[in-house]
């Protein structure tokens, strides 16, 4: 079964920072770790740990599952699947406003849903 290629890590997070439109100071700051630190990621220099990737899916507002996913610390058989998420943030047709407004709004749907 071929495989859907995915972002590496760093890529998908400066993807996901972008989508957010937040710098990399605020990405860094939020999730407290240095901005050089940060950047060394996103450059795929420094694989973090599970921690710091659980730090930076919270400041992303994002599930660290999938951050997990891509930085092989999780097969993605056992991720929840996030794929409106996924589908938002990979859609070509869709400019980075435009994804952070969709991302925002379902984000607020589901934000309110315990029962999941």
């Amino acid at each position: 079964m071929p495989s859907r290629k995915r972002p590496d890590l760093g890529a998908f997070i400066r993807q996901q920072r972008e989508i957010a439109q937040q710098s990399i100071r605020d990405l860094a700051k939020r999730a407290g770790v240095s901005n050089p630190y940060l950047s060394q990621i996103e450059r795929g220099l420094r694989k973090p740990s599970a921690d710091i990737l659980q730090q930076i899916a919270r400041a992303l507002e994002i599930s660290a599952e999938s951050l997990y996913e891509r930085a092989g610390m999780l097969d993605p058989k056992d991720a929840a699947p996030n794929a409106v998420i996924d589908a938002i943030a990979n859609d070509p047709a869709l400019d980075a406003d435009q994804k952070a407004a969709m991302l925002a709004i379902y984000r607020s749907f589901v934000a309110g849903d315990t029962d999941s």
